[in-house]
């Protein structure tokens, strides 16, 4: 079962589209201080409290997760942020070119993500999960909400879409033309029916927020660890979650760019491709479905489709456009074994369109580029149940959670 807990959250007491922040990791520390320049209120000044400091500050000094502890006291008692006065859930929607999606805000338990109740499909670097940790341990809040997943169910959908149908607390639409509501569920009958229709789900997913996930189990780990009468329901023992039906979620292509031929000609390389893949010239530049591939080389665009005989079906992963992009193109053809650390690959979310991809290679800067197809929650979810792990840069969901909206403290 999958247990959501409602808390009594911290939100912003007014001008909420002041205070909403991008998440933590799609900023610069450059871009950060720059977007909150003027607005004190930004929710910046927490999730990335160096913006506060002089430059030469290294990001993992004990004085920015200080900084952050102060800085969201500052909000507490200055009354930017209020507290509920009981225990509530909340919801929280996006609306980005006409597509709506509604995501459930609870806290849920750090415990059910060990168990794998809350299931991964990525690794995580351990220099960015001791950074969150310590986050989450100067503040003793979890600031940013991990982005979790289901497959939907009528009931909550119905339930969703009857308390939605009220004014939201908060809408406001942000410069990137798109507009954030929330809503908060006060009713006891309410949070009751969605406790009970939570609980007969016997999975959730972790669509975005490997890192925020393991570092909220860090803490809840250490906390039980102190505690010799640890219960598994205190707060340290759950985090901040935003539940999203997985079929209003819109994931969108992850394409790469990659820097040269290592040592082939064009003609060369092309020749290798076609041993393993159809090749054809065109004009549309995006794949049009699972296992083919756009390139992007010399100013002429490509479609690839995948011969049959390189395509494992029965493995989720090797079944992936991304692995077999890496397994047949990146690693034997042009050198790039590890995507993770190889500098001569970079990852380009769809979001900034074809277009990017063109303008990088024409610049000279990248010789080639790929365009991928979109991989589906369903391929995420079987990776998932099948407790394996995608390759890096699989998945790009848009649109990203703003933090600030509410913050789920222990």
């Amino acid at each position: 079962m999958a247990t959501i807990k409602p808390f009594r959250g911290y939100r912003p007491a007014h001008k909420a589209e002041l205070v909403a922040s991008p998440p933590y990791d799609v900023l610069s520390s450059e871009e950060a201080r720059e977007m909150a320049k003027g607005n004190p209120l930004s929710f910046l000044h927490i999730v990335k409290p160096e913006i506060d400091l002089p430059q030469d500050v290294d990001l993992y000094d004990e004085q920015v997760y200080a900084k952050g502890r102060e800085n969201l006291d500052k909000f507490i008692a200055h009354g930017t942020l209020l507290q509920d006065r009981k225990p509530c859930l909340y919801i929280y929607a996006q609306t980005m070119q006409g597509r709506t999606q509604y995501g459930l805000v609870s806290a849920v338990s750090a415990e059910e993500y060990e168990q794998g109740i809350i299931r991964k499909h990525e690794l995580t670097r351990q220099d960015k999960e001791e950074d969150r940790t310590r986050h989450i341990d100067n503040l003793r809040a979890t600031a940013g909400p991990t982005f979790l997943t289901y497959p939907n169910k009528k009931e909550i959908d119905d339930k969703i879409a009857s308390l939605t149908a009220q004014p939201a607390v908060y809408h406001f639409t942000t410069p990137d033309g798109i507009t954030h509501d929330f809503w908060v569920i006060h009713q006891d009958q309410d949070i009751a029916f969605l406790c009970r229709e939570f609980a007969k789900l016997p999975l959730l997913y972790i669509a975005d927020g490997h890192h925020r996930s393991a570092s909220a189990a860090n803490i809840a780990r250490r906390r039980k660890a102190e505690n010799p009468h640890h219960t598994g329901q205190e707060s340290y023992n759950f985090f901040l979650a935003v539940i999203f039906p997985a079929n209003q979620l819109y994931i969108m292509d992850y394409n790469r760019l990659v820097k040269d031929l290592n040592g082939l000609t064009t003609q060369d390389f092309l020749e290798k491709l076609r041993e393993k893949f159809t090749l054809t010239p065109s004009s549309n530049a995006k794949p049009a479905t699972r296992h083919e591939f756009g390139l992007y080389i010399e100013g002429s665009w490509y479609t690839l489709k995948a011969k049959p005989n390189i395509c494992d079906e029965n493995n989720p992963v090797a079944a992936l456009d991304v692995s077999i992009l890496q397994q047949n193109v990146l690693d034997p053809i042009l050198g790039i074994g590890d995507p993770r650390t190889d500098k001569r690959i970079s990852f380009v979310g769809g979001i900034r369109g074809i277009k990017e991809l063109e303008k990088e290679v024409n610049s000279g800067h990248y010789k080639l580029a790929f365009a991928m197809y979109p991989t589906s929650i369903e391929e995420l979810m079987k990776v998932a149940d099948a407790n394996l792990i995608m390759p890096p840069k699989s998945t790009w969901f848009e649109s990203k959670l703003r933090s600030g909206l509410i913050i789920y403290k222990y």
